[in-house]
């Protein structure tokens, strides 16, 4: 069902939050998992019972410090759980789909809350610009000028060609709509009784401005994936990433890189030291730390069939590597390749553990 929540003095935040209070209130849910503010002005996820602690929930914070996904996974996979309502970015929405599919989490008694992404900053970027011009307009200025590029914006969402929700139990359509007499949703019927809310007609105006959006993103990752292929090809990719220090941040923030026992965090890689002073002498020089280029060839080939785009490996790189440009460029060719959208629908079989017997005759092969 589509319907409207009402938005007071222009307030969307505060009609936002009343309509998370319901949620917990009408016995929807038993906790949300929100962008909660905190006293310093950061914004991070916290599991709320009360629905008296919403008043500093901030769904519309443009900042992202960490892909929310995985969280929504640790609340989700085991049982016993509870009924837990996840407010959750596109790219979010999109991992946590892979993750279900990988076994890393369950949308039984999960109840996902889409909300448009208009973009977002890293957070010192967010804390800076949120001091200066304050909140509400930080956010209102992004959603204003979808279609054009924003200073400081992060790479991942300057190029992403799906900043709305596209599946949802329920979804905040904030594209192609005036906010300030209400805010549309959509959500499933059963959620709709449950908060006594009435339907309202469809409006044609959101796929248009969704199509606007999206070409003009799409226009933007174009460029910078040739920019990257072009790269890849005449510097090679242990150039591109040769600053790497092993760190593992881009592993850690990735919502996708889920292995519980890590060969990267292993003893393999702790050599003796004999055995770097032989590799040095036969080569003349033995670069360290060791094993970068077999550290992101791992990843990458474990990553790039699902690699949503968030960019969080890219936000937190110390050396202020193209991580993301990297795994997106060359998993979008992986992708076309075996004709696979990460983050689709759960009901898309991930092409390399699913064993189909005619798969090879597709290719000419008997």
């Amino acid at each position: 069902m589509r319907t409207l929540i009402p938005v007071e003095n222009g307030d969307a935040l505060t009609a936002i939050r009343g309509l998370l209070r319901q949620l917990l209130e009408a016995d929807v849910v038993d906790a949300l998992l929100a962008p909660m503010e905190t006293p310093a002005g950061t914004i991070t996820p916290a599991l709320v019972v009360d629905p008296a602690l919403l008043d500093t929930a901030n769904p519309l914070a443009p900042v992202m410090g960490l892909n929310a996904a995985r969280l929504a996974g640790r609340v989700s996979i085991r049982e016993p759980r509870g009924r837990i309502g996840v407010v959750l970015r596109p790219c979010e929405l999109r991992a946590l789909v892979e993750l279900v599919k990988l076994q890393q989490a369950s949308l039984e008694n999960l109840v996902t809350i889409g909300v448009d992404c208009g973009g977002t900053y890293d957070v010192p970027v967010y804390l800076k610009k949120r001091s200066e011009i304050g909140d509400q307009r930080l956010w209102r200025e992004l959603y204003d000028n979808l279609q054009s590029p924003v200073p400081d914006l992060r790479d991942a969402c300057q190029m992403c060609e799906k900043p709305h929700v596209e599946a949802a139990d329920i979804t905040l359509e904030l594209f192609g709509t005036d906010l300030s007499p209400g805010i549309p949703i959509t959500l499933r019927d059963e959620i709709a009784s449950k908060l006594s809310l009435n339907p309202v007609e469809e409006d044609k105006q959101r796929a248009q401005a969704i199509e606007r959006i999206v070409a003009a993103r799409v226009q933007v990752r174009d460029a910078r994936f040739a920019e990257m292929q072009k790269q890849l090809e005449e510097e090679g990719i242990e150039s591109v990433l040769a600053a790497c220090v092993r760190c593992h941040n881009c592993m850690t923030v990735c919502p996708i890189c889920y292995c519980k026992t890590c060969l990267f965090k292993s003893p393999s890689f702790d050599h003796e030291p004999m055995q770097y002073l032989n590799w040095a002498r036969r080569k003349g020089a033995y670069r360290l730390p060791a094993d970068t280029m077999l550290f992101h060839l791992t990843r990458l080939n474990h990553m790039v069939l699902s690699c949503v785009g968030c960019g969080m490996c890219t936000s937190n790189c110390p050396a202020d590597l193209p991580v993301g440009r990297v795994f997106r460029a060359i998993g979008q060719q992986v992708q076309a390749a075996f004709d696979y959208v990460p983050g689709r629908s759960v009901d898309d079989p991930l092409p390399l553990v699913t064993f189909r017997e005619d798969e090879w005759a597709e290719i000419g092969e008997e």
